[in-house]
């Protein structure tokens, strides 16, 4: 069964540049072309970054985000410019690994979630964030 993409707006589409923030970034999806099947998404973006919203300094990471998809997907294009548009966000790690969790939620509603940013060190503490969807206890 082909997924409709009639409503997705930026795959197939030149982009014009990235956006300057998450809140003007947006988050699109397409419908699940096995809905009946729980099958898991894992998606790895290891050049992430994002400034200290105390120092400005740069922070970067690698991003994990496994979901299993309900009645949409996430579709990937949007996802780049969306986690490329924190280049200039400043917020603390947790802040931005539980965002994204939320927007992803947000947006496509997945039976499961997890996202786990691994920070890079600073100081010479490491940081990773898990976020999971229904919790965990």
């Amino acid at each position: 069964m082909a997924a409709d993409s009639s409503s997705l707006t930026k795959l197939g589409n030149p982009t014009p540049g990235f956006p300057d923030s998450p809140d003007e970034a947006a988050l699109e999806s397409f419908p699940n072309p096995s809905p009946d099947r729980a099958y898991e998404i894992r998606l790895s973006y290891p050049e992430f970054s994002s400034l200290c919203p105390v120092t400005g300094q740069p922070d970067t990471a690698s991003l994990l985000i496994a979901y299993t998809p309900a009645d949409c997907c996430v579709e990937t294009k949007s996802l780049k410019l969306y986690l490329q548009s924190y280049r200039s966000h400043k917020s603390f790690n947790e802040e931005i690994t539980n965002r994204i969790a939320d927007d992803i939620l947000a947006t496509c509603s997945p039976q499961k979630l997890r996202v786990v940013g691994e920070f890079s060190a600073r100081g010479g503490i490491q940081l990773t964030v898990e976020v999971r969807h229904p919790e965990v206890s």
